[in-house]
């Protein structure tokens, strides 16, 4: 794997790209994340694939502008990166907001999007949850404790989560303007419409896949997604919560890799 930097719209970008395949993946993270979330499933998809993995603009260590962080303007912010980096077509998985962004870029680009893997995605619920408030807090006060405290809820396994994990996000959240961009994007979410009519314009073969205990997002709204979009599976990760693919990153992969080479 190799990191890189590009600017798109006078801001830096960090990204990592790995395999040599003339098919491409790209992977969006989540809210508050970065491209360390994918680390045990990219090795797994770059046998297969050329993979990009972006930090998005204003989270991991990617430039934090002081801009609306609303869907449009990461939709907006993918088109450019994927621009800038010459790719005209491409599979992507997005998690969460990255699920939420993914399938927003789609909506409007299904001819150069191959096929869509959606993990979580936001975009359907507007209230918030104890897990989603427990991630809020320690992102606005990030200590060790509250981080702590938020990955287990996330995680629901009752599993130890890595002290890697816990400190890289505290880290994180502690660069200038990273509190602010995770609260901007926040309000986006909230004051946005439902993203049901963008689904319906979606003609891209999609994978809804949801971990079954998730606390943050519930499966209970993988029903919209799934009504929403023509020529779409729902794959339930059993005992996983909002990140089945660092739950189970092998079985995941598998999934994906099935579905991605399956004509």
């Amino acid at each position: 794997m190799e990191e890189k930097f590009i600017e798109i719209d006078g801001n830096k970008i960090r990204y990592f790209e790995s395999g040599s395949s003339k098919k491409t993946l790209v992977l969006v993270h989540g809210l508050g994340a970065s491209f360390e979330r994918w680390q045990y499933v990219l090795p797994l998809f770059a046998t297969h694939f050329h993979v990009v993995a972006p930090d998005l603009v204003g989270f991991g260590y990617s430039d934090k502008p002081l801009v609306d962080y609303t869907p449009d303007f990461f939709s907006n912010f993918l088109e450019t990166f994927l621009t800038s980096l010459g790719i005209k077509h491409a599979s992507i998985i997005g998690s969460s907001l990255g699920g939420q962004i993914a399938a927003e870029y789609t909506s409007s680009h299904s001819e150069s999007v191959e096929k869509l893997i959606l993990i979580s995605p936001s975009g359907m619920m507007k209230q918030s949850t104890p897990a989603l408030d427990a991630y809020i807090m320690a992102a606005l006060y990030p200590n060790e404790k509250s981080a702590k405290n938020a990955f287990e809820t996330m995680d629901g396994s009752g599993k130890q989560i890595p002290m890697e994990t816990i400190n890289e996000f505290v880290i994180r959240m502690k660069l200038p303007n990273a509190k602010f961009a995770f609260m901007s994007t926040l309000l986006g979410l909230k004051n946005s419409d439902l993203i049901t009519k963008k689904l319906e314009k979606i003609s891209s073969p999609t994978l809804i896949i949801w971990g079954s205990d998730d606390p943050v997002i519930p499966i209970t709204f993988a029903d919209d997604f799934v009504s929403s979009i023509d020529n779409c599976k729902l794959y339930e990760m059993s005992k996983c919560g909002h990140t089945p693919y660092v739950q189970e990153p092998e079985l995941f992969a598998s999934r994906v890799l099935e579905f991605l080479n399956n004509q």
